[in-house]
């Protein structure tokens, strides 16, 4: 017999103890994308195919440089916490799995650092 409440007993679910999170945090994003897209989309099909000057016009704009670098951040954690779960239900060696984990969070992160100082090196016009 258990002596714990319902509220104990809903916060202990999961192997992780995060997957309420972990699904919050993946809506949010998805959310924030839904924003941010558009918003990412149109300045930058507006400097596709121009001069470097163009980029570099559209992106000193400090609207346009936020709103690229905010869409990378949320871009890539998205995308980071999608290939999270694909790698914790299909891969079943423990090892290769926590390997696949560090790997996937590492990769990730490291585009997004790429990508905000992409478009920090073209807002500041450099």
């Amino acid at each position: 017999m258990s002596y714990k409440t319902d509220y104990k007993r809903v916060l202990g679910l999961g192997s992780a103890h995060s997957g309420t999170e972990h699904w919050i945090s993946q809506r949010l994003t998805a959310i924030g994308l839904i924003f941010l897209g558009p918003a990412f989309i149109i300045p930058f099909m507006q400097a596709l195919g121009t001069s470097r000057e163009a980029v570099l016009a559209v992106y000193a704009n400090p609207f346009n440089a936020l709103v690229a670098i905010g869409f990378f951040i949320v871009m890539f954690r998205h995308l980071r916490l999608g290939v999270q779960v694909v790698v914790e239900d299909y891969v079943h060696g423990e090892r290769v799995r926590q390997i696949s984990l560090i790997t996937n969070a590492l990769f990730w992160r490291g585009l997004a650092v790429t990508a905000v100082y992409a478009v920090a090196k073209l807002a500041l016009g450099a």
